[in-house]
C-alpha cells in the first residue's frame, strides 16, 4: 500500500488509500506500507548499533537491565525473560519509549512506562539511532492514522486531535537466536498487539506468521516496506469492525533474526469508548485467542496496557511497579 498521499496530503490520492486501508483492516488486520518516507539509512544505522549491543558480553548488557529503568520500564532483557501466553520467548531485547525529562508532567505524576531511556555506554551511537528512528516512525504513525480515520468516515485529524495528540510511543528491538537443532523455533507465541497501530521492520530472515481463517500464513519481509497491523484498541474503538489479528514468530532460518516493532498507541490516560457512527458497526466473530472480550473493557488505555505488559514481565511487575500503581 503506497501511503505517500497521507504524508503529502494530496487530496486526489486520499480516497483510494482509505479504501485500501479499510479492506486490509477488515480482511487481514495486516498490510505492507510503501511510500512511507523513512530514510533507509535510519534503519541501517539502527541495525548496526543494535548488532553491536547484542554482541557485548552479557554482564555489559545487564548494565542497562530493565529493573534499573524503574517505572519507566526501559532497558535490556535476556533470552527467556519475556513471556507470551505464559511461555518464555526465545529472544532477547531492548525496550525504549518516548524520551521524557524528569520535569515532564507525566513523569512527575509517576505514570508507569514514562521517563528516560537506558542506553549503553559501550555503544554510544545507539542513542541517536534509536531517537531518530522513533521520531520518523511517530510521524509515519500519525500519517497512517489519518488514513484509518478517513477509512472510518471520520475527519482526517480525528486521532491526532484526540487519542494521539500525546501518544504512547513504545519501541522494541528483538534478537531471536537460532534455535537449537530439532526445536521448532518458537520466538514469540500467539498474541495480538495492545494499542492502535504497529509498524514493523524485519530483517531478511523472516519468521512472522499471521493467523487467518484458513490457518497460519507467513508474512515474509519485503525490502523497503514496513509491516503494519492494528491493535486491540482500534478493535475496541471500531466495535470489532476492524479486528486485531493474532500473530506469532517462528525463527526457522537457522540464523539469528532481528526485528524492530514500533507501537503507536493512545494517550496513556485516555478512555477508549467506541467511535461514533459507522465506525461502531460490528459483526459476530470467533472468540479471541486469549478469551478476552475487548468490548467489555472499561478504563484508560494505561489500565489495559499495564494489565497486559504485567503478564509479559511478572517479575518486573512485582519488583518495580507494585508500589507506584497500588
Amino acid at each position: 500500500m503506497d501511503v505517500a498521499p497521507l504524508r503529502s496530503g494530496q487530496p486526489a490520492g486520499l480516497p483510494g488509500v482509505a479504501r485500501q486501508i479499510e479492506a486490509a483492516c477488515r480482511q487481514h488486520g495486516f498490510f505492507y506500507v510503501t511510500g512511507h518516507g523513512v530514510a533507509p539509512d535510519l534503519l541501517t544505522r539502527l541495525t548496526r548499533a543494535c548488532a553491536a549491543f547484542f554482541a557485548l558480553p552479557q554482564a555489559a548488557k545487564m548494565e542497562i537491565a530493565m529493573a534499573r529503568g524503574g517505572p519507566a520500564w526501559r532497558g535490556y532483557f535476556p533470552v527467556g525473560a519475556e513471556l507470551t501466553s505464559g511461555r518464555p520467548d526465545l529472544k532477547e531485547g531492548l525496550y525504549f519509549g518516548a524520551e521524557l525529562a524528569g520535569d515532564d508532567p507525566r513523569v512527575r505524576a509517576g505514570l508507569p512506562l514514562h521517563g528516560r531511556n537506558l542506553f549503553p555506554a559501550q555503544v554510544p551511537e545507539l542513542r541517536s539511532a534509536v531517537l531518530g528512528y522513533m521520531a520518523a516512525l511517530t510521524d509515519l504513525g500519525q500519517a497512517l492514522l489519518r488514513g484509518v480515520a478517513l477509512s472510518l468516515g471520520l475527519d482526517a485529524d480525528y486521532f491526532a486531535a484526540g487519542y494521539t495528540a500525546r501518544p504512547t510511543v513504545l519501541f522494541r528491538v528483538f534478537r531471536y537466536p537460532a534455535p537449537p537443532p530439532g526445536e521448532e523455533g518458537w520466538g514469540v507465541g500467539e498474541h495480538t498487539d495492545y494499542g492502535l497501530l504497529t509498524l514493523l521492520a524485519q530483517d531478511a530472515r523472516g519468521g512472522l506468521q499471521v493467523r487467518t481463517p484458513a490457518g497460519w500464513i507467513d508474512a515474509p519481509p519485503v525490502e523497503g516496506t514496513f509491516v503494519a497491523n492494528i491493535g486491540d484498541m482500534l478493535d475496541r474503538l471500531t466495535g470489532g469492525w476492524y479486528r486485531s489479528t493474532p500473530h506469532r514468530v517462528r525463527n526457522v532460518s537457522g540464523r539469528d533474526r532481528f526485528s524492530f516493532p514500533f507501537f503507536f498507541d493512545p494517550d496513556f490516560t485516555a478512555e477508549i469508548p467506541p467511535l461514533p457512527g459507522r465506525a461502531a458497526t460490528s459483526e459476530a466473530g470467533q472468540p479471541r485467542w486469549d478469551g478476552q472480550n475487548l468490548h467489555a473493557f472499561t478504563g484508560t488505555y494505561g489500565d489495559y496496557l499495564l494489565a497486559k505488559v504485567s503478564t509479559v514481565f511478572p517479575q518486573l511487575r512485582r519488583e518495580v511497579l507494585t508500589d507506584e500503581t497500588s
